[in-house]
């Protein structure tokens, strides 16, 4: 099978778990370097799914490889091409469809609890009504026409949202321990004024394992669904 493309805007934002997800299920996957100024494919011949992940940068900002990106993940809707995305990641894709993507109201850093928003999706049948998950975001997706809102926090109304073979997300749930001490250590400065929204550093990172062992079955609860996605698209082009 073609390998799925992860791209990569930041060194410490990688696949996290995803990858460890991909491996135990003997996925081949290639990560794309957008940090080390790898270039953005401009066609989808070589890949069997599209995987976005996070990023300190806005989808607004005017960057080559932003316009790059939208315009894949416009190519892979039309063909019917599983994408996926995580923060930035789900930004670009409710972007590319048309959605926009703005301030939120508040800042939102930390493991914080969403809820679930459509009963009925598919998407959520493995998992309960209220889960935590980790945040880290100032900005905020629209959901696109068409597409079905999954999550909402007590911060952020539009946390998670499905179209067709595209999930998108603007939390992150694709954490693991030594991500979220990285970058709690790294963020120190957006930590430094703890609120209700922002929780402080030592909050962060306290109990790190344990959350995010739970953190990692919420995430297969997703991935696994859009894992088969992939392979059923890839039995249908064999």
């Amino acid at each position: 099978m073609k390998p799925i493309y992860i791209f990569r805007h930041l060194a410490c934002e990688g696949p996290g778990y995803f990858a460890e997800f991909l491996e135990r299920q003997q996925m081949p996957y290639r990560i794309i370097a957008i940090d080390q100024s790898e270039a953005v494919p401009t066609n989808l011949d070589a890949m069997s799914g599209l995987v976005f992940m996070g990023g300190s940068m806005s989808v607004n900002d005017p960057l080559p490889w932003i316009a790059a990106e939208l315009k894949l993940i416009q190519q892979a809707h039309e063909n019917g091409m599983p994408v996926l995305g995580h923060c930035l990641g789900g930004q670009l894709i409710a972007k590319a469809l048309g959605a926009q993507v703005r301030a939120n109201a508040v800042a939102e850093i930390g493991w914080h609890a969403v809820e679930k928003t459509a009963a009925d999706s598919a998407w959520l049948t493995r998992l309960p009504p209220r889960f935590e998950v980790f945040h880290w975001h100032g900005e905020t997706f629209d959901i696109p026409v068409g597409a079905t809102r999954l999550l909402r926090s007590a911060w952020c109304e539009n946390q998670a949202f499905a179209l067709d073979s595209l999930l998108a997300f603007q939390c992150h749930v694709e954490m693991t321990a030594p991500m979220v001490r990285e970058w709690a250590d790294l963020g120190r400065e957006s930590l430094a004024k703890p609120g209700a929204s922002v929780q402080s550093y030592e909050t962060i990172v306290a109990a790190a394992e344990e959350r995010a062992r739970n953190l990692q079955t919420i995430a297969e609860a997703f991935y696994l669904p859009w894992l088969a996605r992939v392979r059923a698209r890839a039995a249908c082009r064999v």
